[in-house]
């Protein structure tokens, strides 16, 4: 879903400069268009992550992206893993498929 840049700073519960300060530390990053900058639905969470580590943790700016940066590498890891088991399972041909039993003789 895209949330415009006012609801996404009200539902956020931020003000303009702490959102722009965000986006030059490259922890948020909105897609510009013609009506301006629209977020998505993970941005929002990304936000509010960012937030809570701040204010409720007390982590520092510096601590803060190397959170993200480790938590987009989990996020990757975790979609590179899905994609091999998507392939794996593809590629696997079941025990009970006759052709496999075709093979398998064959080879006796």
């Amino acid at each position: 879903m895209i949330i415009s840049k006012v609801d996404f700073l009200q539902r956020a519960q931020l003000d303009c400069e702490t959102f722009g300060v965000w986006i030059q530390e490259g922890w948020l990053i909105p897609t510009g268009t013609a009506d301006g900058e629209v977020l998505s639905e993970m941005d929002l969470a990304r936000a509010r992550l960012i937030r809570d580590l701040k204010n409720d943790l007390g982590v520092n700016d510096e601590g803060v992206g190397v959170i993200l940066h480790l938590l987009d590498q989990i996020h990757g890891l975790r979609r590179t893993l899905e994609d091999l088991l998507l392939s794996a399972r593809e590629s696997s041909v079941p025990a009970d498929d006759p052709s496999s039993a075709d093979q398998d003789q064959g080879r006796k």
